[in-house]
């Protein structure tokens, strides 16, 4: 089985982040699609990340009844901080009957190049881009490993849903229901 790793803090999870997801596991080769959520990325502040098992239970209360999405806690199982290669160097023995992938936006594609072991990333795995606004000359797009993909574009972060909730405003719709609800029921990003 081909499956698609989108990592993420997903701090929260979002419908940008459900439409990416889904584009890649029904409109592309790959079959399924693992959110991997990311204790912390090495390459961003810790800044405002609240507790990674409140942001686990939210991408899993976001794809329960998705068929071929899924969420993955493999990061939480591993040394901190979090690097992409040695996850997959963990997922590939664990899970040797599947052919994993990386899905990424072109901003991020753009500083792959900063990235630990980045070339055995390229040699070794597909990666599927999603388009990011102001990023598309990205510099590695035309490498052979990297697939450029049509993902719809949309202008929502987790930033904007966070700050939003802190100021009082309505986010419904920017996130689904069960994760409206349970951001609700804790408090976060008050």
């Amino acid at each position: 089985m081909k499956i698609g790793l989108l990592f993420g803090s997903f701090n929260p999870i979002h419908i940008g982040h459900l439409i990416i997801a889904n584009y890649m596991a029904n409109h592309t080769t790959l079959d399924k699609v693992w959110l991997v959520v990311s204790p912390q990325n090495p390459l961003k502040k810790y800044g405002d990340l609240i507790n990674t098992y409140d942001r686990l239970e939210m991408a899993r209360l976001a794809t329960d009844n998705a068929t071929n999405i899924t969420v993955s806690d493999v990061e939480l199982r591993l040394p901190q901080p979090s690097y992409t290669i040695d996850t997959l160097a963990h997922l590939k023995e664990k899970y040797p009957e599947h052919e994993f992938a990386l899905i990424m936006g072109s901003d991020n594609l753009g500083t792959l190049h900063k990235w630990k072991n980045y070339k055995l990333i390229l040699r070794d795995y597909r990666i599927y881009v999603y388009p990011r606004p102001g990023y598309e000359n990205a510099e590695l797009a035309d490498h052979p490993s990297v697939t450029i993909t049509m993902t719809p574009q949309m202008e929502l972060s987790a930033t904007f849903i966070r700050k939003s909730i802190a100021e009082k405003k309505n986010v419904q719709y920017f996130v689904p229901d069960p994760v409206l609800k349970f951001i609700e029921s804790k408090s976060l990003y008050k």
